[in-house]
């Protein structure tokens, strides 16, 4: 699943996303820290990867989701 960087907030490594549709999804720490990215920009696209109604993985577009 693709979206779009929303807002980032380096000290706690968490944020929100814009899905194509325009919803709102936040994602914490942990999927975050799952992926290989030191920051992200609002504007960024990025892949998700999702465990139920949650983030769990988090990187940018350019880079493969892992599973």
């Amino acid at each position: 699943m693709q979206a779009t960087v929303r807002s980032f907030d380096p000290a706690t490594r968490s944020g929100t996303v814009f899905l194509d549709d325009g919803s709102v999804l936040e994602f914490g720490t942990r999927a975050f820290d799952a992926g290989p990215l030191r920051l992200l920009r609002t504007g960024q696209r990025v892949n998700l990867a999702m465990s139920g109604a949650e983030i769990s993985y988090i990187t940018l577009s350019t880079f493969p989701v892992p599973g």
